[in-house]
């Protein structure tokens, strides 16, 4: 067994016996609740404790490996050019220096065979050539004893070196071991590239830059799924504007900086991440396709191509589910085009949602105050009447085929609140009206919203309501179709100052 083969067998001993560790310490402390997923919404755990024996062996083989490499400065590529010019200059100097000391080491044997002939011996120039010669090693080996290893070498925030012990670690490899199936070879050469990938084309710093600023309403962050995962938002219908669609695509350069983009705003994403055990550590991605230019635009189809290779290659395991609603027909043209490149593991996270039922796909993954009103949810920008999700809990009620049902909101003081609601019907197709009834019952009854017949792509419902009065606000819904109904509603009470 050589020296190196030795180092790593120990290292990997001793990974074990800390995985042991980590797995008693993390049996003895209890691991926070998690919300309820949707049954085609689950996520591996990163807790130790809770991989498979082949997953272990693989995470501290990948370490092992990992680290070996960073005390041998060999994860990232030598500068080849540079170290061949270096080595013909040191050539070319040696060749120089070969040719003196021979000529010098020839003269003097020459001096030598002549003072030899007249009875003289030849011991001083023996210590002499030593002498020429033992300087020349001696200078070769300075080089080794004075190699500085670098163990800061980072990925997304997370030191990498083992040795460094940080939680994140083992969750970073861990996305590379699962997008390579537990290949360690394989999810270590993944690892290498990507770090001499972010090396070569400046990732660390693309954060400072600003990268086509007229893009910011092609895709951006907006709340929090069920689990806590950042929801981001690609719209790819903003580039049915032509001189936008130029702007972006129109020659390879700008393409380029669409790519460089798309790389910055998955940066941006994972600051949002918690890349630790039992963190959010992966994104949820909403793709919407309404009013997108389709496959028929060779330069967004190429462009799509090539980001959605590179996202694969050097982001694994960073998307949960990939959703993509509002399909037009065209989409499953568009796929077929696109499967060979995707991994198996990848294609597994596709959920696709047809216009009808944006809001029903959406809500198995993202609570309704967290979903933006343009599909079908109750968040809106800068939301003055309800801050935040505390502020009114969402509640749900099915309406059968047929039926009538109404929502009591209560009023109980009188010129001191203002009363606010929202109602989001999935499918719509009801008839609904609102209106104010007092507790007194001389008072006589307000109508708010007169009875409308409304239909299935009416958006979701906000109103107010300040009384003079105690009493209670009443929303009736009627449903006069052959399907149930599902009615999402909130309320709450603002103080008037």
């Amino acid at each position: 067994m050589t020296v190196g083969e030795t180092q790593v067998a120990v290292a990997v001993e001793e990974q074990v016996k800390e995985c042991e560790k980590a797995v008693v310490a993390e049996e003895a402390e209890p691991k926070p609740a998690k919300v309820e997923k949707s049954s085609s919404y689950k996520e591996e755990s990163n807790y130790l404790s809770d991989l498979k024996e082949f997953e272990k062996k693989a995470l501290v083989e990948l370490k092992a490996k990992l680290e070996e490499a960073i005390l041998g400065n060999n994860i990232f590529k030598k500068d080849e050019p540079k170290k061949v010019e270096e080595k013909t200059e040191e050539a070319e100097a040696a060749a120089v220096k070969t040719e003196e000391t021979q000529a010098a080491v020839k003269t003097e044997e020459t001096e030598a065979a002549v003072k030899t002939e007249e009875g003289e011996t030849a011991p001083e120039l023996a210590e002499e050539k030593e002498q020429v010669v033992a300087p020349v090693c001696k200078e070769e080996a300075k080089p080794e004893s004075s190699r500085v290893v670098d163990t800061d070498v980072s990925l997304w925030g997370v030191p990498l070196f083992p040795g460094k012990g940080s939680e994140g670690t083992d969750v970073v490899l861990l996305k590379f071991l699962r997008a390579r199936e537990f290949k360690v070879n394989e999810a270590f050469e993944m690892l290498k590239k990507t770090l001499q990938w972010r090396k070569e084309s400046k990732i660390d710093s693309i954060l400072e830059k600003e990268i086509c600023s007229d893009l910011s309403s092609a895709a951006y962050l907006n709340g929090v799924d069920r689990e806590g995962h950042p929801v981001c938002y690609n719209i790819f219908g903003v580039f049915d504007n032509e001189e936008l669609y130029q702007k972006t695509f129109g020659n390879e350069e700008k393409r380029g900086q669409f790519l460089r983009w798309r790389v910055q705003l998955m940066e941006k994403s994972i600051q949002k991440l918690e890349l630790r055990p039992g963190g959010a550590t992966s994104l949820l991605q909403i793709n919407d396709l309404k009013n997108s230019p389709g496959p028929i635009k060779k330069e967004l189809r190429v462009a799509t191509k090539q980001a959605v290779g590179l996202l694969q290659d050097n982001y694994p395991e960073l998307v949960a589910k990939n959703i993509f609603i509002n399909i037009p027909f065209w989409y499953y043209a568009l796929n077929a085009l696109l499967s060979p490149f995707l991994t198996q593991r990848t294609k597994s996270k596709f959920v696709v949602a047809r216009p009808a039922k944006v809001t029903e796909t959406l809500l198995k993954y993202i609570p309704a105050e967290e979903i933006p009103i343009q599909y079908g949810g109750f968040k809106r920008e800068d939301d003055t009447e309800f801050f935040s999700s505390e502020d009114g809990s969402v509640s749900e009620l099915t309406l059968k085929a047929g039926s009538t049902q109404t929502i009591e909101i209560e009023a109980a003081e009188a010129d001191s609140s203002t009363l606010v609601w929202d109602v989001s019907i999935l499918g719509w197709e009801v008839n609904y009206k609102e209106e104010f009834v007092p507790s007194d019952e001389g008072s006589y009854t307000i109508i708010v919203q007169k009875k409308k017949k409304i239909g299935a792509n009416e958006g979701p419902i906000r109103n107010t309501f300040r009384s003079n009065e105690p009493g209670k606000v009443v929303l009736t819904i009627e449903n006069t179709s052959s399907k149930k109904k599902r009615v999402l509603y909130r309320h709450k009470t603002n103080k008037c100052i």
